[in-house]
């Protein structure tokens, strides 16, 4: 990696492994949807605003519209609803683990919808990283009580990560055509929001605000931190060494996630968990790793 490959790289890890356990203090009183809205509409704002002040100009073309969108609607708008609701559930550091997948079906919708190679090792990864997920979730699962919430959270974090790749896809394909990370991000971000907020109208969600200095203090984080900068460093190594290896990122994010969730959340390890924790990794590692 070069200077500018690896500032992004730990830039995009840094933030998004702290932004699970943020992502706790929007739980609660606000329905998780709203919480999302707030955070993607304020990203929203602050983004078009940079790129006014930046000079960046936002015009596109209708098909470069249609990207944007799919790109809101999947990343900004159903990835991110999905995975407030799976950390009511599971931990937040566990729900990180299983966004990790990410870097699997990036592999795979790369070849589909981008037309990248897979490599044989790709099969292998996903299979051990799946063992690893099934031991991760195995204390859980013993847990008569908690079963049910432990399928129902990895069920929404995994249609998730599916929502997240495909979003993915449509951000790089953004990004080739030589379009402003900024500029994407804006308009992306305002359809995530806007479509959201229909979603909300028509299922009659309150639009509440919780005013408290943790609910609004995470809001501005998530928005600031974890949306704009973050996903701005993510789709820049995306555009420049591809959503199979920006994704890379997804392996060392659960080490920070897990951690502070250990810390903060008391989540208690067993030598099962802890070796499906690994096997995850050693998954993903695998899928990632040049053949020989």
């Amino acid at each position: 990696m070069n200077y500018q490959t690896t500032l992004l790289y730990l830039t995009t890890v840094a933030i998004w492994g702290s932004t699970w356990l943020v992502i706790t203090f929007q739980l609660g009183t606000v329905d998780p949807i709203i919480s999302v809205i707030y955070r993607m509409a304020l990203a929203s704002v602050l983004l078009f605003s940079l790129c006014r002040f930046l000079g960046v100009t936002l015009r596109a073309t209708r098909l470069d519209h249609v990207f944007f969108m799919i790109q809101g609607v999947l990343s900004f708008g159903v990835n991110f609803w999905l995975i407030y609701m799976s950390e009511m559930y599971l931990t937040s550091g566990i729900i990180a683990v299983i966004f990790s997948l990410i870097v699997f079906f990036n592999l795979v919708n790369g070849r589909i919808f981008l037309n990248r190679p897979i490599e044989r090792n790709t099969a292998l990864g996903g299979l051990v990283g799946l063992c690893g997920l099934y031991l991760l979730f195995s204390p859980e699962l013993s847990n008569a009580s908690s079963q049910q919430n432990a399928l129902t959270g990895f069920g929404l974090a995994l249609t998730a990560v599916f929502s997240a790749s495909l979003g993915n896809m449509a951000a790089t394909r953004s990004g080739m055509l030589g379009h402003s990370v900024w500029r994407i991000n804006a308009w992306s971000t305002l359809y995530g929001a806007s479509a959201l907020s229909i979603i909300a109208v028509f299922t009659g969600t309150p639009f509440t605000f919780d005013y408290s200095a943790e609910y609004t203090i995470s809001l501005i984080y998530l928005s600031v931190f974890g949306t704009i900068l973050a996903f701005g460093a993510y789709l820049k190594l995306m555009v420049i060494i591809g959503p199979e290896k920006a994704s890379y990122g997804a392996l060392m994010i659960p080490f920070v996630a897990i951690g502070l969730s250990t810390i903060f959340e008391g989540y208690q390890w067993t030598i099962m968990a802890a070796c499906g924790f690994l096997l995850a990794l050693v998954g993903n590692y695998l899928v990632m790793r040049k053949p020989r």
